[in-house]
């Protein structure tokens, strides 16, 4: 991400449960916010790249979230699915600062 590239707040931190996610709501499509249990947060786009099962409905495991679909799992660091599985969701740049998270617009 660029340097000076704007940021837009999304939400508390508070308001993302901790191993769960909260749903962006976007035109050109939804995106899934996870906070892990360390506070880590990440976003991705609501699709697994599988058969595009929501990723918000899944089970957050450390730094992975499970497709509720069919199994699959994704890496929300990378948005890149686990071995054996093969495939991306895209993932958005994302930061917390004073409590508030903030996603990138680039």
């Amino acid at each position: 991400m660029p340097i000076n590239a704007p940021w837009i707040r999304l939400c508390s931190l508070d308001d993302i449960p901790r191993l769960g996610s909260r749903v962006v709501k976007r035109a050109n499509g939804d995106l899934a916010v996870f906070r892990t249990e360390t506070d880590a947060v990440f976003a991705l786009l609501d699709q697994c790249p599988h058969k595009g099962g929501p990723l918000s409905q899944g089970i957050v495991h450390g730094e992975t979230v499970t497709c509720p679909l069919h199994g699959w799992a994704i890496d929300l660091a990378s948005g890149t699915a686990k071995a054996p599985d093969q495939g991306c969701a895209r993932r958005f740049a994302v930061k917390v600062e004073a409590g508030d998270v903030f996603l990138g617009l680039c």
